[in-house]
């Protein structure tokens, strides 16, 4: 995550987490450490993993005191294992106490999204089909989660809804039909958005190729009705996969005639990975 869009958009969002965390004060902190003094914490590893996240990780301790060092040995994709080392953090002791749980938080979340990620798009390789995310973010750390999929070798689906058009069954019925949704979202949209239409039979993947959609989502269908649905789009879209995709069943996919599979698992399923903050010290 580079300065710009940290500064942007993250360091408000991670204020909004520090405020949650200490409402008045630390009480806890300021009843040990009632004055400034510099020490030294490490960021250890505790289970195997993919690491995302480290420059959010620092940041928060740079929100709550500028002078906060953070020295790491590891970078964002960088394969971790249990008992490993990450990096030192040196600063006021009262900030490296404060801002731990805010700190491991982000960095366990987003690290377990990389690592769960990675272990999908390796059951992928060879098959030229992309993994994508969803939408089905946490609220307010969308910036974050998007970013850990990438860092695990996955894509980014749109990010929110102004990002494209996504036609789903909900909206197809508020229009009256397939072909009406995507002739009334071409008159609206401007020319440089794609339009997806998310369908549930190879009848509606035959419609919606008909009236130009440029990816068909199938959504929810068996192995044979994907097949059936790739062979009517013919080649006149794109076709992603969407519905209850996980590791125990995405290599099923590889022979199917997909191009994208998108899978909400990666983050609203996807478990943290252990870290933790040691061998803390005084200066």
């Amino acid at each position: 995550m580079n300065e710009i869009t940290m500064k942007l958009h993250a360091d408000r969002l991670i204020r909004m987490a520090l405020e949650e965390d200490i409402s008045s004060e630390d009480v806890s902190t300021n009843a040990v450490m009632p004055g400034a003094r510099q020490g030294e914490v490490d960021l250890i590893c505790k289970q195997d993993g993919i690491l995302a996240g480290m420059d959010v990780f620092a940041r928060v301790f740079e929100l709550l005191d500028e002078r906060t060092v953070t020295r790491s040995e590891c970078r964002d994709g960088d394969f971790v294992r249990a008992g490993q080392k990450l990096a030192v953090v040196r600063g006021d002791i009262r900030v490296l106490l404060s801002g731990e749980r805010v700190a491991l938080n982000y960095l366990q979340r987003m690290s377990g999204i990389a690592t769960c990620t990675h272990e999908l798009v390796q059951l992928l390789e060879g098959t030229g089909i992309t993994l994508l995310d969803t939408r089905k973010t946490t609220p307010n750390c969308r910036i974050f989660e998007k970013y850990a999929v990438r860092v695990g070798g996955g894509s980014n689906h749109r990010y929110n809804l102004s990002d494209g058009v996504l036609l789903k069954d909900n909206h197809i019925g508020a229009a009256g039909g397939v072909a009406e949704a995507v002739r009334m979202a071409k008159e609206y949209a401007p020319f440089v958005r794609k339009i997806e239409v998310e369908v549930e039979t190879a009848e509606q993947a035959a419609e919606a190729a008909a009236a130009g959609a440029d990816i068909i989502m199938l959504d929810n269908m068996t192995d044979d009705q994907m097949r059936a649905a790739i062979r009517l789009i013919d080649g006149r879209a794109a076709t992603e996969c969407s519905g209850n995709v996980t590791g125990e069943n995405i290599a099923r996919l590889a022979d199917i005639g997909i191009d994208y599979v998108s899978s909400g698992a990666l983050t609203h399923s996807a478990p943290i990975l252990d870290l933790s903050m040691k061998n803390l010290h005084a200066l």
